[in-house]
């Protein structure tokens, strides 16, 4: 059986701690048979992808060309939108849980439609907008935290 959706958003570049610390996020969901979805693009989204296969997870991409070849290479299903920035509410709305990692204006949106959706949203230095959002520190208690609310939903 499949378990959770779980987000992870994040900017398309990042340093290389960030990278590593969405890597681990996405190993984490891919251990515990969670489905990634991200942006299916490079920076966090990629890092995490990564991680999640090299667990034997699955990876959904929502991009936003109209292309499935723009998805990094360890996207499982690529969603093809052809809606540029809009394709974030659809990432807000698949996703039980967020967690955000850094990121800048485009990560900023989909923690807005998460909260307007009422869904939980899990920060790894990102955003501190609201007091619904859980500030982590660390990969592993992100991940454990964000199962616990999936299955609290």
């Amino acid at each position: 059986m499949l378990g959770p959706i779980i987000g992870v958003i994040g900017g398309s570049v990042a340093d290389p701690p960030i990278l590593e610390m969405a890597r681990a996020v996405g190993r984490g969901i891919g251990k515990r048979g969670g489905i990634l979805v991200t942006g299916g693009l490079g920076g966090v989204m990629e890092a995490a992808s990564r991680g999640a296969k090299e667990e034997g997870g699955l990876v959904l991409g929502i991009l936003p060309g109209s292309q499935a070849r723009q998805a990094n290479p360890w996207v499982d299903i690529p969603i093809v939108t052809g809606l540029s920035d809009a394709r974030n509410t659809i990432i807000a709305r698949t996703a039980a849980v967020l967690i955000a990692i850094d990121g800048s204006y485009g990560t900023l949106s989909e923690i807005a439609f998460a909260l307007k959706f009422d869904k939980p949203v899990i920060s790894l230095q990102s955003w501190q907008i609201d007091p619904r959002i859980i500030e982590q520190t660390n990969a592993e208690e992100a991940v454990e935290l964000a199962f616990q609310l999936a299955k609290a939903k």
